[in-house]
């Protein structure tokens, strides 16, 4: 009898030794999984049989892949938030500077139609400046989600009436003619104010970028789906292998880098026709003229 209670404490000793064992491996590999995730490290399960044990590592690795994906994407913002500042800066730096050039001409006290002159070229670039800082925050705003961007049925010819009589008055200082082919009005799903600022960076690049004397001409065609708006200039155009380049955020063509811009009316408008589940294109030929093209959705009947 004293021989089986021993053998009997010998078996339970030894399931308490195994089990304490085994706990303490447990505890050994879901600490080494713990480093792992803090180091960045790939967790490994092919030694793991246990059915919880394996179940936790699967729960841990999808945990590390979260924390992998959150610190990508805190990476990223933090790049693009690097390089908005960047922009923003080498955008600003040219007018703040003639601002406080034009500031000090006018400390020498000029003559008085010196001092007007210097007036009016101080006023233009905090026009820019202004413009400048409008469109950066529009572009985060639409980046971020923060605008509630609502469309509607609305009429085409009044959202193109409203961006024409934005830029009329700089073509009409270059002399340059805006021809719109007569179209019958329709409704489109678009939002009027956003669509109309499209319209209006479009038309602004085509004045910017064409010769004194030349014409603009707008065409537009109803599609089966959409309806396009064609703006068509005889520009300095864009060569082929920037074409698709020209939406992006702050890019500018090398043929432009010297003159007046930004580089960010295009691509605010793709996000805006984004937004509006719309799209826009570009044909070019360089030296030649442009013709971009804006696709709005035809409303459902």
């Amino acid at each position: 009898m004293t021989g089986i209670l021993a053998g009997m404490l010998l078996i339970t000793a030894g399931i308490a030794a195994a089990e304490r064992f085994r706990r303490r491996r447990m505890y050994r590999m879901v600490s080494r999984m713990l480093e792992q995730v803090l180091n960045r490290e790939k967790i490994g399960i092919s030694d793991i049989r246990e059915g919880g044990l394996s179940a936790l590592a699967g729960k841990m690795i999808r945990v590390q892949e979260t924390l992998e994906y959150e610190v990508d994407q805190a990476q990223k913002e933090k790049e693009q938030v690097k390089s908005l500042i960047s922009n923003m800066s080498h955008q600003l730096k040219t007018p703040l500077s003639n601002v406080v050039m034009y500031r000090e001409l006018l400390e020498t006290e000029p003559d008085a139609e010196q001092r007007a002159d210097f007036l009016e070229r101080m006023r233009l670039q905090l026009d820019k400046i202004n413009w400048i800082l409008q469109s950066l925050f529009k572009m985060v705003k639409l980046e971020q989600d923060v605008i509630r961007f609502e469309t509607e049925q609305a009429s085409l010819k009044e959202t193109l009436v409203s961006a024409l009589s934005s830029v009329y008055e700089k073509a009409e200082k270059k002399e340059i003619r805006i021809v719109t082919e007569p179209f019958p009005d329709c409704l489109l799903e678009h939002n009027p104010k956003w669509t109309a600022e499209v319209f209006v960076n479009i038309l602004e690049n085509a004045v910017k970028y064409s010769e004194s004397g030349s014409q603009i001409e707008i065409q537009v065609r109803p599609l089966e789906l959409f309806t396009e708006i064609q703006f068509r200039d005889n520009g300095i155009g864009i060569r082929k292998e920037e074409q698709n380049r020209i939406f992006q955020r702050f890019y500018r063509s090398r043929d432009v880098e010297n003159r007046e811009g930004s580089g960010i009316g295009l691509y605010l408008s793709r996000m805006i026709l984004d937004k509006e589940k719309g799209y826009m294109t570009v044909a070019s030929e360089h030296g030649r003229g442009s013709c971009i093209s804006v696709f709005l959705q035809n409303c459902q009947n």
